[in-house]
């Protein structure tokens, strides 16, 4: 990733931060069943799996991972859109946030959906029992809404270098030949992304973009946040 397009580093970007968080949000779900807070809002997570629908349409079976699952909500969607819980799986590297999103999945009666511990720039998350004992090359669909944000907010390395940028690399790794790749930004446009992720290195390419509200400012408009899919075309 360029330099020229990186966030200053922030608190956002350390998982103490985000331990407190989910720290705090299970005390509150806890206390009166709050889920905790719905990042980008309701509109962005129906966007999300409205994109699934018309692209990885239920009787494809698709085995789908989010990275970055927080407490769940997105992944909790695509069930209600009436996808196959035992084929969907979420990550984080805050314990708290997959403690959440397993209190939730109880909750809700969405045991199926399965969440992991799973440091994603380092290691490789678990399969589902059904897929096998690979864990890279596996994936049909992964899902961001707001991880790559989170991560390009991490403490630069020597080279000014931000973790976010060992990140598209990564999930090209997680996905099959033909696999999708739906990513929501707040922090970057979407051919700041598409800078990111379509590469030599990856083997993506653009495949579609989601609609957002848009807004205009001295004479430019643009949206407050950025959703782009990209296709694996190259097995690395």
């Amino acid at each position: 990733m360029s330099t020229s397009i990186e966030p200053e580093s922030s608190r956002l970007g350390t998982k103490q931060h985000w331990d407190d968080v989910y720290e705090r949000e299970l005390q509150n779900f806890d206390d009166d069943g709050d889920e905790g807070e719905v990042w980008f809002g309701e509109d962005s997570v129906e966007k999300m799996i409205q994109w699934a629908e018309e692209h990885v349409p239920t009787a494809q079976g698709a085995n789908i991972l989010e990275i970055g699952s927080g407490n769940g909500t997105l992944l909790f969607g695509l069930v209600d859109a009436q996808y196959d819980p035992k084929h969907l799986a979420g990550i984080d590297y805050s314990a708290g946030a997959v403690k959440l999103a397993r209190n939730v999945s109880q909750a809700r009666d969405a045991q199926d959906v399965t969440f992991n511990e799973c440091d994603f720039l380092n290691d490789d998350p678990a399969v589902l029992p059904h897929m096998g004992d690979t864990r890279t090359a596996c994936w049909d669909v992964l899902m961001d809404k707001g991880t790559y944000d989170a991560i390009a907010l991490g403490e630069k390395d020597a080279e000014g270098r931000s973790p976010a940028w060992l990140y598209p690399r990564r999930a090209a790794r997680l996905l099959k030949e033909d696999g999708l790749f739906l990513i929501t930004s707040c922090n970057f446009t979407e051919d700041e992304l598409k800078t990111s992720f379509v590469t030599a290195d990856t083997g993506f390419e653009y495949h579609s973009r989601i609609q957002h509200r848009t807004f205009s400012f001295g004479g430019s408009s643009g949206s407050v946040v950025s959703s782009v899919a990209f296709k694996k075309t190259v097995q690395h």
